[in-house]
């Protein structure tokens, strides 16, 4: 079985653990990229609900990390990663509601695979970089494409309240070929669909230009771009972003 870690808010407070066939939380004394260890406690499956399966210092996003992608929006695939930060204020859990600013015109939906820093990176080499990944989650780099492209930088246009939607667990490895697509309500047909190994730049190579830059902390989190396929969400929709082999990540859309 895929080992599942969590996060959670019950009764007793905010817990790491995890999350077993049932519904039932093992609960974690830490963070288990800190060395959690079961304290004997456990959830029941309706005694807690989902956070976001870790809290970041950073979020550090790719733009056009996928050829089509880069197409579709009218740009060329760059030649080293292109990265910007979305503040950890926009983090919003599974099932919680993506906020629909009324200031803006279109609000895009972009399905990625997330990867979890597991202990300090500093100036990494590729070859270094995957013993520095925890684990991977689901996120949707939730953007406000009428300010994207009217500004020059992306920091407004990505860093919205509730814009980063993650979850809705982490899981320790992923197939390399997993495929990440994203349906909006009931539609069967996903609106995107690409196998995660479509990355121009790999979650290696991205820890290890990003770590030149920056230091990574245990539990920062790369949102490693979005396929092909992006589009606009509307108030009263749904968006349902999955990964083959980690789970569904689902939010409504609600006006603010």
């Amino acid at each position: 079985m895929v080992q599942r870690y969590v996060r959670v808010q019950s009764s007793t407070g905010i817990h790491y653990g995890l999350l077993q066939l049932n519904r039932e939380v093992i609960v974690l004394d830490a963070a288990p990229w800190a060395g959690g260890q079961a304290n004997g406690q456990t959830l029941g499956s309706d005694d807690y609900e989902l956070l976001t399966p870790c809290l970041p210092s950073k979020i550090v996003a790719i733009g056009r990390n996928y050829a089509k992608h880069a197409a579709e929006m009218g740009n060329e695939v760059p030649s080293y990663p292109l990265i910007f930060l979305k503040p950890p204020t926009a983090l919003q859990a599974p099932q919680q509601p993506i906020y629909y600013p009324s200031q803006l015109t279109r609000v895009d939906y972009e399905g990625e695979l997330a990867v979890v820093i597991g202990c300090k990176a500093s100036s990494v080499s590729i070859e270094e970089a995957g013993n520095y990944i925890w684990g991977y989650t689901v996120a949707n780099d939730v953007t406000a494409r009428d300010l994207q492209r009217t500004e020059q930088q992306w920091t407004r246009s990505k860093g919205f309240d509730t814009f980063c939607p993650l979850g809705p667990w982490i899981v320790p490895q992923i197939n390399p070929d997993a495929l990440l697509q994203t349906f909006i309500n009931d539609n069967p047909q996903p609106v995107q669909s690409a196998p995660i190994n479509q990355m121009v730049f790999s979650p290696g190579e991205l820890i290890a230009f990003i770590s030149g830059v920056m230091t990574l902390l245990p539990g920062d989190v790369i949102l490693t771009g979005t396929p092909q396929g992006i589009g606009p969400l509307q108030v009263g929709d749904r968006v349902r972003v999955e990964v083959e082999g980690i789970g569904s990540l689902d939010n409504p859309v609600v006006a603010r």
